[in-house]
């Protein structure tokens, strides 16, 4: 028998494991995978919440696990379906479900036992994928057997091999909790026996430093007062004063000795001043005689010089007086003026109007009845 193939097409897991590498490599381009988003798990936790199937074996291995590795560990378990349809969907409600509880969960465990690949096709889900990394609360996943690994197990904060080994990294055994006590006692005195020594040292050597600047200071205190002891204003109260008397005295005889000597050569300057005086106004005569001379040819010179302009002047002062306005007052004429200066016409007023009228003895001021 022969066979003649005219095309392939994968089916069955093939096909399956082809969208599961599709869909893996879609998340991690998205960053879901990378190592830096993935939360730090608590290395003792406290509560626990555990996400799978109530009905199989699975929820015994945790709980047994747990119990014996460590019973102060509190477990909430939240079941939902593990396999079959619609069990990714209950599983993001149980996820959803387990971070609101109060007070939350130190970490969440999504677990899972044994199956085959389309078993476990279920947490390949692209939308239970995201729940898991979008969680609010760290996501432990032990989902099938040390070869399977899913999706979720991609995108959780931890992947254990097992939900046994799952259960066991978050719930250190006591053994192990008092060995790291043990340890940690054992360091911690070692430390504070090195602070201790270390500070003891520290504190010697800042005694000694205090002791040698005590000393240092107490010597520099003795020396300044051994100084003021030796001073005389300590010794003897009255030196002060009894230096202040010489002191006053040898200024007193000073200043009046300055004072003698000031007086005797202001004197002797005074008396010499008549005689300075009388010498420096011997040539007054002469001068005298010169300036009574100067001032002769001056007012001659004045009287030759102020004739010609004077008479001049008297003719034009007499001709200005004949043409003077004031001349032509004293024969008996005025002027009128109105308010816009001298009025040269009648029509310059009407009746009402103020007018002055200047004559040679004085302006006379009225109020015009009629214009003729």
């Amino acid at each position: 028998m022969s066979f003649v193939a005219r095309s392939f097409s994968l089916a069955g897991e093939g096909l399956l494991r082809q969208q599961v590498a599709q869909l893996a490599e879609k998340l991690r381009r998205e960053g879901l995978m990378d190592e830096s988003r993935k939360r730090r798990i608590p290395v003792f936790c406290s509560r626990v919440a555990v996400v799978t199937s109530l009905s199989g074996a699975v929820i015994d291995d945790v709980k047994r696990t747990l119990r014996r590795r460590n019973p102060l560990v509190e477990l909430v378990c939240v079941g939902a379906k593990v396999q079959g349809e619609g069990a990714p969907a209950e599983l993001i409600d149980g996820l959803r479900r387990a971070a609101s509880i109060t007070p939350a969960p130190d970490c969440i465990l999504l677990v899972r036992g044994g199956g085959s690949f389309e078993d476990l096709m279920t947490f390949n889900d692209e939308e239970l994928a995201r729940a898991v990394a979008a969680c609010p609360v760290p996501v432990v996943t032990g989902i099938g057997h040390e070869p399977d690994t899913s999706i979720c197990d991609m995108v959780s904060d931890r992947r254990a091999s097992t939900p046994t080994a799952a259960a066991e990294s978050v719930a250190p055994a006591m053994t192990e909790l008092a060995d790291v006590l043990e340890a940690r006692h054992q360091r911690l005195g070692a430390a504070m026996a090195s602070m201790i020594g270390s500070a003891q040292v520290d504190l010697e050597m800042l005694d000694q430093r205090g002791r040698r600047a005590w000393d240092t200071y107490t010597a520099r205190l003795g020396d300044a007062l051994d100084a003021a002891a030796c001073r005389p204003c300590l010794n003897d109260p009255t030196f002060m004063v009894e230096r202040r008397e010489s002191e006053l005295a040898l200024t007193a005889d000073r200043l009046s000795g300055a004072i003698v000597r000031s007086v005797g050569t202001f004197r002797s300057n005074f008396e010499r001043l008549p005689e300075r005086l009388i010498t420096s106004t011997s040539g007054l005569d002469g001068k005298r005689h010169a300036l009574t001379l100067a001032s002769s040819r001056l007012e001659h010179q004045g009287r030759t010089m102020l004739s010609k302009p004077a008479s001049d002047l008297s003719r034009a002062a007499a001709s200005l007086d004949a043409l003077s306005p004031l001349k032509v007052l004293a024969r008996g004429y005025s002027i009128a003026y109105s308010d816009d200066g001298v009025a040269t016409s009648a029509k310059t007023f009407k009746p009402g109007d103020a007018i002055r009228v200047r004559m040679a003895d004085g302006n006379v001021a009225a109020t015009v009845d009629t214009v003729e």
